[in-house]
C-alpha cells in the first residue's frame, strides 16, 4: 500500500515533470549550441526553476529541489539525454510538445496541491500552481536573452497550466480526490497542449479602441464665424438675407441697378 501513497505518487509525478522541462532546457542550449556546462545550467533551471520560486513564496521551509536528491537526478538524466540525442528531428520534436504538456499538467497539480495542503485559499493555491509551471520555462528565456514564450504570440500555455490547476483544486478541495485530480490535470493538459500546437491556438490580440477626443464647447458667435468660414466668407463680405455670399457677378448687376435707378 505504501506504494500507492499519494505523497510517493507527488514526488514521482513531479520528478517526471522534472525531466520533461529539463529535456526542453537541454533542446535550447542545443538550439545555441551551448556546452555541457550549458546544458545542465538550462535543465536545472527550467527543470527546476518553477519549484524553486513557488517553495520561497510558500516559505514552508528549504524547497524541496533542495532536499530531495531524486530532482537533481531528474535534471541531471535530461541534460544527458539532451546532450547526447539530436532532438531537431521531427519525432524529437513532437515527442518533447507531448512530453512538456504532461510536465505542464503535473506541476500544475503539484504546485496546486502542496498550497492546498498549507491552508492557502485555492485562487492563490492556482496562481502558484500556473507558477509552478511557467517559472522555470521563463528564468531559462531569459538566461538566453529572449522574451518568455508565456509572454504571447505562441501556442496556449499559461492558459492550459491554469486550466490544470483549476481542475486540481476542485478535485482535491471538493470532491477530497486529490490523487484523481492529478490524472484529470494531467489528461487534460496533455490533450489541450497539443491540439493548441496543432491548431496554432492563441489569445486574442490588443484590441485598438479609439477614443474621440474631447472638444471644448465653441460659444455661438465663435461658432458661426466658423460655419461661415467653412461656406467661404470672410468677414467683411456682403451677404444676402439668406446668408449667402455675394459673388462679384451679383454686386455688378446691383451697382447697375442702383444707376440706371438715380439716373431716372
Amino acid at each position: 500500500m505504501s506504494q500507492w501513497d499519494p505523497d510517493t505518487w507527488f514526488r514521482v509525478v513531479d520528478i517526471a515533470a522534472v525531466v520533461s522541462s529539463g529535456l526542453l532546457g537541454g533542446a535550447v542550449a542545443r538550439a545555441f549550441r551551448f556546452d555541457v556546462v550549458g546544458f545542465v545550467m538550462l535543465a536545472i533551471v527550467s527543470g527546476m526553476g518553477g519549484g524553486l520560486i513557488r517553495d520561497v513564496l510558500l516559505d514552508s521551509g528549504f524547497p524541496v529541489a533542495v532536499t530531495d536528491s531524486g530532482y537533481w537526478v531528474g535534471a541531471l538524466v535530461a541534460a544527458t539525454l539532451a546532450y547526447t540525442l539530436d532532438l531537431g528531428s521531427k519525432w524529437a520534436d513532437r515527442a518533447l510538445i507531448v512530453v512538456d504538456f504532461i510536465g505542464v499538467g503535473c506541476w500544475a497539480a503539484t504546485g496546486t496541491v502542496k498550497s492546498l495542503a498549507l491552508g492557502l485559499h485555492w485562487l492563490p493555491a492556482i496562481a502558484l500552481g500556473v507558477t509552478t509551471v511557467v517559472g522555470g520555462g521563463a528564468v531559462r528565456d531569459v538566461l538566453v536573452n529572449r522574451i518568455p514564450a508565456i509572454f504571447g504570440g505562441n501556442p496556449l500555455y499559461a492558459t492550459i497550466a491554469l486550466l490544470g490547476a483549476a481542475e486540481m483544486a476542485f478535485f482535491s478541495e471538493v470532491l477530497d480526490r486529490p490523487t484523481l485530480g492529478m490524472g484529470v490535470s494531467i489528461l487534460t493538459c496533455g490533450v489541450l497542449g497539443v491540439l493548441s500546437r496543432w491548431r496554432n491556438w492563441q489569445l486574442p490580440a490588443p484590441v485598438n479602441l479609439v477614443v474621440p477626443r474631447p472638444r471644448l464647447r465653441l460659444s455661438p458667435r465663435r461658432r458661426s464665424r466658423q460655419a461661415q468660414r467653412q461656406q467661404g466668407w470672410t468677414p467683411g463680405e456682403p451677404l444676402t438675407r439668406d446668408l449667402e455670399v455675394v459673388t462679384e457677378d451679383q454686386l455688378k448687376r446691383y451697382r447697375r441697378g442702383r444707376g440706371r435707378k438715380h439716373g431716372q
